[in-house]
Formats: C-alpha cells, structure tokens, sequence
C-alpha cells in the first residue's frame, strides 16, 4: 500500500466512523410533507420519480393534477396502462391559466382537485399523494393557503408523504414542510427556440 493509499485509506475510515455517528441519531420514521418548487425544469418529473419508487416497492400512492389538461402524458399512460392497480391518477385541470382564459371556471376545477387530493390523503393506504402544480393554484388563490397548510398539519396521517410541486411556493408551505427543493434556472431550450419534446418534458 502506498503512503498515498494508506492516507486515503484513514481518512475515508474517519469520515465512515463520523457518518455512522451521525446515522445513529436518525430513528425516527413519519410521512413527509416535500416541496418541489423554483423557475428551473425537473419539479414534476422528481415528484413522479418517487411515484415509481413507490410503485417499484409494491406501495400504494396517488396522483391530483392541478393545472395539466388532458394532454398525453409518458407518466400518465405509464401508469394508467400498467399500474393503475396501486397508484390511481387524477387529471383535474384543464390546461394552463393562459389557455384556458377563464378563472371562474379554472377555480372550480382546482377545488375539485383539492377535494379529491383531500380524499385521497385521507385515505391512509396512500403511502403518498403527489399534488401535481398545486403551488401554481395557490398562486392564483383557485386554492386557499391557509387551508391547504392547516390540512397538511391536522389532517395527514402519520405515515402519509405528500408532494407538492409547482414554481413560486407560498412561505407558509415552506415553513411547515420537511424537505424543501428549489429548482434553479440556469439554462433552458425554450429560450433558444426549442419547444417541448416527447420523453423530455412529457
């Protein structure tokens, strides 16, 4: 073994030592509340990579899609084809707040929406509920802050994680949620004339 081998060898056995330290004061097990939210790309597509995590494991979850219209999905077709058995899908909106041009009615179409992830959250055989663009609802006022942080804090189940995504998350959803993301924009193709493509952004 080489000086330079040996060293590595000691100081990788240090940090192993410090990280099982650190490891063995994380015992405790709950449901989370996760925010995905920011300007950059990846927001929804992070929050189905949980999805098919749970569904990988053979784990009961759910999908409320706040904003997205009927629009053909790879995620969608994915798992109303093959895993609709253990996670159920619910395309609620009806397209963007641009196309649709109609706020009383986009209102009522996030209201269901609530009411159905409500139903679902409830439901404590949900290992978990993405909330697909919710914050963009919020961010209209189609759903009430208050009431979506106070549900999240009185009414979720124990177990229950919950995922809400969408660009500009209200501090009050922040504050009471446990993993927060911010997706950073630094470059996107849409600027440089590319529009959206299959197996990219749908």
């Amino acid at each position: 073994m080489t000086e330079d081998t040996e060293r590595h060898a000691v100081k990788m056995a240090k940090k192993k030592a410090a990280r099982d330290k650190i490891m063995a004061t994380k015992t405790e097990q709950r449901g989370l509340i996760i925010v995905h939210t920011g300007k950059g790309k990846g927001k929804s597509s992070a929050a189905f990579g949980m999805i098919f995590r749970h569904i990988a494991h053979g784990m009961k979850s759910a999908v409320v899609q706040f904003i997205k219209g009927g629009m053909s999905t790879g995620e969608r077709d994915l798992i109303l084809k093959n895993h609709s058995d253990i996670c159920s899908f619910h395309t609620m909106g009806e397209g963007f707040t641009w196309e649709t041009q109609d706020k009383t009615r986009d209102t009522e179409m996030a209201q269901a929406a609530w009411e159905k992830a409500k139903e679902l959250i409830r439901d404590e055989s949900n290992s978990m509920v993405l909330l697909d663009e919710i914050n963009i609802a919020i961010r209209y006022d189609y759903v009430d802050i208050n009431e979506v942080v106070e549900f999240l804090a009185t009414e979720k189940p124990h177990m229950t994680h919950v995922v809400l995504t969408g660009r500009n998350a209200k501090d009050d959803l922040i504050e009471i949620a446990d993993l927060v993301t911010e997706m950073e924009l630094i470059k996107h193709p849409f600027r440089s004339g590319i529009k959206a493509q299959i197996g990219v952004e749908y």
